[in-house]
This record gives C-alpha cells, structure tokens and sequence, in this order.
C-alpha cells in the first residue's frame, strides 16, 4: 500500500506537478548540461513509485495521458512553420527507418546471443513490433506469434524499465563530449546559444487573455481530434489527428497564432508532467523477479540501434539532433519523441517526431511479425 493511495488525485497531481518544477529548475542549473531535467523528472518518479510513496497506477496518470499529453502536443505546434520544418527536420524519417532496421538487427542478434528459452522467437518478434510501434503493437504482435499470457506479461514488464533506460541515454547522448566532437549538430548548437526570442520563451509575458485563449484553442482542437477519430474509428491515431489539425491551423493562420504568447510554456508543462506520469508508472522491480535475462535482451537491442544510428548519422552526415529524434521515435513513440525535442530546445524537430512516431504505428506489426518468421 502506498502512502499515497491511488484514489488520492489532489496528491498525486501535486507530486506531478512538483516533479515537472525539479525538472525546469534543474534545466536552469549548470547540472544540465551534463544531465538535462527530464532525466531527473522520469528517475525520481520511478523511484517514488517502486519505493512505495506514490502508486503505479492511479486515474491522475490516466488524466495526464489522455488529455494533458495531447494538450501539450497542440499548444507546442502552434508556431509550427511548415517551410522550417521540411528544412531543419528532413532527416527525422531516414534516421526512424534506420533505428527500426537496427532494432530489427538487435532482436534477431540477440535471439542467438541469450537464452530466451522455447518463446525466443516470439519474443523477439513482439519487442520489435513494441519498440518501432508502441503498446498496441506490442499486443497485436504477441497475438499474432501466439504468446502465451504468462509470456506477455513477463515480456511486458521487463520492457518498460529497457526503455526508461534507452531515453535516459538518448537525452543524455548530446552532453556527451566524445559524441559532440564526432557528430556535429547546428541544430543543438543553435538551441544552446541563448537568444532574445529563445528568452522571451522561457520567461513569456503572463496574459491571461494568452493564456485562456491558447488553452480554449488547444483544447477545442483535441475535442474536434477525438471526434474525427472516433467517427472513423481510429482512436489509436488521434495523436495525429491532433498534429494535422493544429498544424493545419498554424499554417493557415500565422500571424494570428504566431502573436499568442505563453502556448509554448503551456506545452512545456504539459509534457514535463508526462514524462512524471511515465516514471511514475514504470515497474522497475517486477521485471527483476519475473525474467531478468528479457531486461538485458532489451538492453541489448537498444544498445545495438543505438550503434546503427550513429554509424549512419557519421556515414550520412546527419545532424545528431535530427539522428536522436529519429531514434526517439522508433524506440519510445511520437509523444516522447516530441517531449524530447520540445525539452532540448529542438522546435523544428516536433512534428517531425509525431509524423515519423505515427508511422511506426503502421509499420510495426508487419515487421515484428517478419522477424518471428525468420527465427521461428
């Protein structure tokens, strides 16, 4: 039993909210160059959470995913410029499809190197499908291989804490020196050189008329997104629904959402209470009592995309930030690949996170099943 229970939403929403306030004040500390605050946000979550303080499981996640997430999403895009996006950010989808060939890569390796026992193949399948996809491909894949419930749940709860861990190194990746010196990026460059407009981002004057209208739009907009989608039955893809939309929107009306001032912090927020509720909900223990060797095969196919988006990034020339979004978004999804561009300052790089995230939904389950065929 926690001390705080999970029907104790005013507490747990405090604990979101106090964790996303250590993240921008660790943001704001010469620490953060090393270690940014979304690290620091997702591990002290996780660690209140598997110590006992907070639950794992509560109704104030469930409210932080379903409606402050894509909030958040729609008050970062307003100032979505297409023609700056298609310019800054064309290499997101070459840099997914590679990470999605190196998690293929590292399943299969892996799958000769561990003993995964008689559901190997299976479950190399199924992490495949997960990590390029996300949870509903992680269960349409294990039906589709014949997992077994003991074997999905065992394979899920060693998958979480393997992911919490590759977007801790992805975040931290860019305030390694050895990485900065062998794979240069003016994105990241550009984003640590602070500016008047970078500043009035960070501190944006206060207006109440700002800020009721930023969130009426916002929150118009993702009513008008879970209508669109539910009509046609893609509830799964709302998340997109939600980009398009508001994209569509700032595009068509610039000035009008160009002049808004304090969205972006808005979405800050939003996302930073997220990545809370992310390791708030990770199981970082059940995993070592279930099948420690899944964590490490995890680890393990992490670890080798990882490998193959670097050598691709210095073969091709790639921006790193662009390579590490790609990246984010084959082995975390569009929404955390989109927190991790709109934490490291990488605004370019937002909408091209959920556009290629989104298309990992399409694409997963055929390649997790194509990777069960060719190791059962």
């Amino acid at each position: 039993m926690p001390v705080i229970s999970a029907d104790n939403l005013t507490a747990l929403a405090a604990v979101l909210f106090a964790l996303a306030w250590l993240g921008f004040w660790i943001d704001r500390q010469p620490i953060a160059s090393k270690i940014p605050g979304v690290p620091w946000v997702i591990g002290t979550g996780l660690i209140l959470s598997n110590s006992g303080v907070i639950p794992m499981e509560s109704a104030a996640y469930g409210f932080v995913g379903q409606f402050m997430l894509p909030l958040g999403v729609a008050l970062l895009l307003y100032k979505a410029n297409l023609r700056s996006i298609f310019k800054q950010g064309g290499w997101v989808l070459p840099a997914f499809l590679v990470a999605s060939i190196g998690l293929s890569l590292g399943a299969i390796a892996g799958f000769y190197i561990f003993d995964l026992g008689d559901a190997g193949a299976k479950i190399a399948g199924t992490y495949t499908g997960a990590f390029i996809g996300g949870v509903v491909n992680f269960v349409a894949v294990s039906q589709a291989v014949g997992m077994t419930p003991t074997e999905f749940s065992v394979s899920l709860s060693a998958s979480a804490p393997a992911s919490i861990i590759g977007l801790l190194v992805l975040v931290a990746l860019p305030s390694i020196a050895f990485i900065r010196r062998h794979f240069p990026s003016p994105i990241i460059d550009a984003a640590e050189q602070p500016t008047d407009a970078v500043a009035a981002e960070v501190h944006p004057n206060f207006r109440l008329d700002h800020i009721a209208g930023a969130l009426a739009i916002g929150l118009a907009i993702n009513a008008a997104a879970l209508l669109i989608s539910s009509r046609l039955g893609i509830e799964t893809y709302n998340l997109f629904v939600v980009t398009v939309i508001t994209v569509a929107l700032a595009n068509l009306m610039p000035r009008f959402f160009g002049a808004l001032e304090g969205d972006f912090a808005l979405g800050m927020l939003c996302m930073y209470a997220f990545f809370a509720m992310i390791g708030a909900g990770t199981d970082a223990i059940g995993f070592i009592k279930s099948a420690p060797i899944l964590f490490v095969y995890c680890t393990f196919l992490l670890g080798i995309q990882f490998l193959v988006v670097l050598i691709a990034t210095k073969i091709f020339k790639w921006d790193l930030a662009e390579a590490l979004i790609g990246s984010a978004a084959a082995i975390v999804g569009p929404a955390v690949a989109a927190g991790v561009a709109t934490a490291k300052g990488w605004r370019a790089l937002i909408t091209p996170a959920i556009a290629v995230g989104m298309l990992g939904y399409v694409i997963a389950n055929f390649v997790g099943v194509v990777v069960f065929r060719l190791l059962k």
